[in-house]
């Protein structure tokens, strides 16, 4: 398959399930096997708990849940630790317990949120395992110990089984996902700048944006987990993030591309060579074959548009400006694109010879943008959940209050990183509610008739298999956990068979109302979170900025730009749940991103400017710092003021009118950049021919 090809979609039959979800299934249920073997051997307290791990902590990729062993682990045994410290020396104060254990909580969710990486799932089982090792055993804090030791031991169990099963297994790797994910950007990418090159770009520029910095955010993510899936997991890290490099570039560069056509006048666009250089690179865009010859034609188109800006030599128009842009940013993609095609080959396997480039950066890192307000909201809503929970069932004197709690520490933890999990719970409920039935016919029609823990496996097994199934489905992942939850709690897996209908009764109302709570306070706390979190995050780009044009601060290009579009994933994310009418669309953090590049760009070439210029560049930097500084304080955007286009318009001239400064010269490229993105409707600025 190559990078640009469209994928080809296979009709299959409705009834006939996929292979490799139905392995992911199988799988899961022969740990669950396992599991309740074990638990039954070994005589554990409460084996439903072990059962429960097991489906919390599958994951449909082989590579997604191996990182994420280690961390559960000592997630468990820490959360544990602070179940046993906490519980005995504050029995006797029962509101400062629930205090120190909902601050606990949501100080986990915190920093669980925060991390974005597989180290996340060490603070989301600490908050977990805290709650569900402490209230509900209360009542019995000197043998808080040995209860906490159960739960770690059951919950390790559930969670080493279904590791050791998928390992064996093998349901699939993160790899080839990443090799697809990475081949349907550079087809959307090639699309987007076939559509700007062809002036047919401007309905779909949101759709594009959207999709290409998503997939990017998501790329990072998964290559989270690649030393964990193959031997060759660490040079394809560094391929990955490479690869993700590449792809951040091209997304300020299509934009800029289309930004300066637009620019244009219709005679300039009518220049043969243009037109020539447009209609070739369409061409090659559209060829779904790579190899090496088409590698090289790449390059040779490169070549074509750094020479096609070059030949517009010193005292050059407005119009020449645009086009030695429009030539520099599309020689920058293409580099980019092609160098994308070698390493996506390169995973793949086949290793496409290229010359060497400046543009193969080869760190292994790439940066998170990180909220505190967003993730100490997330925090502050768990811990919220926590007291009210505690406040009814003290109140009420529930005997199953305290698993309303576990319940909804449980579902908290769960959706924690969703701005607004209301939607996500909404179906929480309702799957629980559907799932009761079922639980029922269990617990009362088919446990009264099995003999030995053999049987009782295999009669769990279609509803197991069926849910699991579910759960590889992302269509119906969030609606297949809380079903295997329910399930599971329901029937309450014990060593002999002692179910009471008052007590199934009781354990479903304390579900339920952990997940009605759960909503009410995502109501509360979180349901304007998306529009908020994406303002703040264009916040921090504005207040980056303005940090970037303060001379002295530091500078760094690949650094601003990784940022600048983790931020826009994470924007695009959300945008995708907002109207196409919502102003919030106009300043998602595209514009800003090329900005900031510019802004690196002119302070990196100042002192090769002329000395009568450079006073007026300190001066213009400055009123853009100041811009931005006052945007990112006030929370809304400004128009730039007229003094700014002044300065821009001074250094133009300034730097056109110079003995010796070419078309192509760095400093003079960044201004005409920034001049474009602050003031696209100004007119050319005076002192410049036009064309």
């Amino acid at each position: 398959m190559s990078p640009i090809s469209k994928a080809a979609t296979v009709s299959r039959p409705l009834f006939l399930p996929e292979p490799r979800k139905l392995l992911f299934s199988f799988s899961n249920f022969l740990a669950a096997a396992l599991t309740l073997v074990i638990s039954f051997e070994a005589s554990l307290p409460r084996p439903w708990y072990a059962l429960l791990t097991v489906y919390i902590a599958a994951q449909p990729m082989a590579g997604a849940f191996r990182p994420k062993l280690f961390h559960r682990l000592c997630g468990i045994l820490l959360g544990a630790s602070v179940s046993v410290a906490l519980v005995p020396n504050f029995q006797h104060a029962p509101e400062l317990l629930v205090l120190m254990l909902a601050s606990w909580t949501g100080f986990c969710i915190y920093l669980a949120v925060l991390d974005r990486t597989p180290r996340a799932f060490l603070f989301q089982m600490a908050a977990f395992s805290s709650v569900i090792s402490s209230f509900p055993f209360l009542d019995d804090p000197g043998h808080i110990f040995i209860i906490d030791m159960a739960r770690v031991e059951e919950m390790t169990l559930g969670i080493v089984c279904v590791s050791v099963v998928h390992m064996i297994l093998q349901p699939w790797s993160v790899t080839p996902v990443i090799r697809d994910r990475a081949e349907a950007f550079l087809a959307d990418a090639g699309r987007w700048m076939s559509d700007v090159l062809s002036q047919s770009h401007s309905r779909k520029v949101h759709e594009h944006r959207r999709k290409l910095a998503a997939d990017i955010a998501e790329l990072g993510t998964m290559a989270i987990h690649l030393p964990s899936d193959q031997p060759s997991a660490i040079v394809g890290r560094k391929t990955v993030r490479c690869l993700q490099r590449q792809m951040a570039n091209m997304i300020p560069l299509t934009s800029a591309v289309a930004d300066r056509l637009g620019m244009l006048d219709a005679g300039t666009l009518k220049d043969p060579v243009l037109v020539q250089l447009m209609r070739d690179t369409r061409a090659w865009l559209d060829r779904t074959s790579i190899d090496e010859q088409h590698c090289a034609s790449g390059y040779a188109l490169v070549e074509r548009s750094r020479k096609m800006a070059a030949n517009r030599t010193f005292y050059p128009s407005w119009s020449d400006l645009l086009v030695a842009s429009v030539g520099i940013r599309v020689a920058e993609f293409l580099d980019s694109y092609v160098e994308c095609c070698r390493l996506v080959s390169t995973m793949g396997g086949k290793e496409l010879r290229a010359p060497a480039r400046g543009n193969r950066v080869q760190h292994s890192t790439f940066p998170f943008a990180r909220d505190h307000g967003v993730a100490a909201l997330a925090g502050l809503a768990t811990a919220a959940a926590i007291f009210l929970h505690c406040f009814v069932w003290i109140s009420l004197e529930w005997p199953a209050g305290a698993a309303t709690t576990a319940f909804a520490t449980l579902i908290s933890c769960s959706f924690s990183a969703l701005d607004d999990p209301f939607p996500m719970l909404r179906r929480y409920l309702i799957a629980t509610l559907v799932t009761f039935p079922l639980g029922a016919f269990y617990l009362f029609s088919v446990q009264p008739r099995v003999d030995g823990y053999a049987m009782f496996v295999i009669t769990l097994a279609p509803a197991l298999i069926f849910l699991g199934y579910l759960q590889a489905m992302p269509a119906y992942t969030a609606r297949a956990l809380p079903m295997l939850s329910c399930l599971i709690v329901a029937i309450m897996v014990v060593d002999r068979y002692d179910a009471d209908f008052a007590s199934f009764v009781n354990v479903g109302l304390a579900q339920l109302s952990g997940v009605v709570t759960s909503i009410t306070i995502a109501k509360l706390f979180r349901s304007v979170n998306v529009q908020w979190t994406s303002r703040r995050m264009i916040r921090s780009n504005w207040s980056d900025i303005g940090k970037l044009a303060k001379l002295g601060s530091p500078s760094h290009a690949l650094h601003w730009t990784e940022m600048a579009i983790d931020r826009l994933g994470q924007i695009a994310a959300r945008m995708a749940t907002m109207h196409d009418s919502d102003p919030l669309h106009e300043t998602d953090g595209l514009g800003e991103l090329r900005l900031g590049r510019n802004i690196i760009a002119l302070r990196r070439s100042l002192k090769t400017a002329p000395l009568a210029v450079q006073a007026i560049l300190h001066d213009m930097l400055d009123q853009t710092s100041t811009l931005f500084a006052t945007q990112a304080a006030k929370g809304s955007s400004l128009l730039p003021p007229a003094a700014l286009l002044n300065s821009l318009d001074m250094a133009l001239v300034g730097l056109c009118t110079s003995e010796g400064v070419q078309a192509t010269h760095p400093t003079l490229m960044a201004l005409v950049s920034m001049r474009c993105n602050l003031f696209p409707n100004a007119r050319p600025p005076g002192g410049i021919r036009v064309a």
